[in-house]
């Protein structure tokens, strides 16, 4: 991290220096730094993949590659130095002098490991100068507990049962066990990388820092173009700016704007982890989106429910691929859940009680957007006491679901098969 910020200080000086001359070795020092960016993710993300692919193909190499440990934040911190970079070049934003406030927006914490992927520009200004009241810490602290209670209560509870349908044979699994684990881990994804969001974008109001949103309720789409404008909205706007807009991005046909849609969703995938099932997944999804952009899939044209079970089938069936550990693994896996399977519903079974139905309702519940519906309806109510007594009652709502959430983390720290949430 050190290195990655020293070398985006500096590379970001050069890049200003040069442009205020009007001369092109901007551009080398750009095209330098983001290189030397990637490959600092390259080697310690991709390396050991690269080098178990290449021995999978026959090559032999004398390289031990499991000594390679992956630094935390990597992916998120490298994107946001390239992106800082690129936009000083684009003359978006101002070059940073201050080695300690780029040092800052790099090395940020709140959403340094999970995401979402902050811009240079939004932040710029509340690096230099920024202000903290009550409403804005009041407005922090909430919107962390409730990332907090998506992430403790809803999936790692989800989790538990996904982890303990995958960790079976695939062979061994019935179809109901496959579609309850594969549910399972689609709200359990969504839970953990929404929680995350939510606890940095509060931790960040705390702090004095007002950071984008980074989901809009995915599993509501209408499309898997919709899914994409929803799901991990930093992640999906970084990729469109500095990679498919461009490579081109729609303004060179049609031919070209469906092979940058491939690159981008190719990289998309490896970017969320070095396994051939990640780049699958991405590719998956590029499918989809290029059917649609065709015409071939017009979605507009169904009924709504419809849109919404084609958007939840297709995602869900590309999360087998997200979570199984190869591709033989995922397409056994869609091959139990389409009902070619000789398991039974043991494994299944086992988890189906009071409490897990409780939780899959709360999920299904907050995958929607039911709360701003109903703080859109309590203000239009108007009488100040109702508006009052529902602001309080949210209060308390919060004080114990940070109750809850704490309890729920301490058994798991002390119960080891609770743990196995984790």
């Amino acid at each position: 991290m050190l290195s990655s910020i020293s070398v985006n200080y500096i590379s970001g000086i050069g890049i200003s220096y040069f442009l205020e001359r009007k001369h092109s070795y901007s551009k080398i020092i750009l095209a330098l730094a983001v290189t030397v960016n990637l490959s600092l993710l390259f080697y310690y993300k991709y390396a050991n993949f690269i080098v178990a692919t290449l021995k999978e193909m026959g090559f032999y190499l004398e390289y031990d590659h499991k000594n390679i440990l992956l630094p935390i934040g990597i992916s998120f911190f490298t994107f946001q130095g390239i992106s800082y970079l690129v936009d000083v070049h684009r003359k978006e934003t101002p070059v940073q002098h201050n080695l300690f406030h780029l040092g800052l927006y790099i090395s940020f914490f709140p959403q340094l490991i999970a995401g979402p992927i902050v811009r240079y520009h939004d932040i710029a200004q509340e690096i230099k100068e920024r202000s903290i009241d009550v409403s804005l810490f009041t407005a922090g602290v909430i919107r962390f507990i409730r990332g907090l209670a998506k992430k403790v209560i809803i999936a790692n509870s989800a989790a538990l049962i996904a982890d303990q349908v995958f960790s079976v044979t695939v062979t061994e699994i019935s179809t109901l066990t496959a579609w309850m684990g594969i549910i399972c881990y689609t709200i359990q994804i969504y839970f953990d990388f929404s929680g995350y969001s939510d606890m940095a974008i509060g931790l960040g109001k705390m702090l004095g820092f007002n950071f984008k949103e980074n989901f809009n309720y995915p599993y509501i789409s209408k499309s898997i173009q919709d899914f994409w404008r929803r799901w991990h909205i930093s992640l999906s706007t970084w990729f469109r700016d500095y990679l498919y807009i461009p490579l081109g991005g729609n303004r060179k046909g049609l031919g070209r704007t469906y092979a940058n849609l491939i690159i981008v969703f190719f990289v998309t995938g490896l970017w969320h982890g070095a396994s051939w099932n990640f780049v699958f997944w991405g590719l998956f999804h590029g499918a989809f989106l290029i059917l649609e952009r065709s015409g071939i899939l017009d979605t507009k044209k169904w009924p709504i429910m419809f849109q919404h079970i084609y958007v939840l089938g297709t995602v869900v069936v590309g999360w087998v691929f997200f979570r199984a550990e190869t591709m033989t693994d995922a397409f056994a896996y869609l091959n139990n859940m389409i009902g070619r399977s000789g398991g039974d519903d043991t494994t299944a079974l086992i988890y189906v009680n009071p409490y897990v139905l409780f939780i899959m309702l709360l999920a299904i519940i907050f995958s929607m957007p039911v709360r701003q519906r109903m703080n859109e309806a309590i203000l239009k109510v108007k009488s100040t006491w109702v508006r009052t007594g529902f602001r309080t009652g949210i209060y308390f709502f919060y004080i114990a679901l940070l109750v809850l959430s704490i309890i729920e983390l301490a058994q798991s720290s002390y119960n080891p098969f609770i743990y196995y949430r984790f």
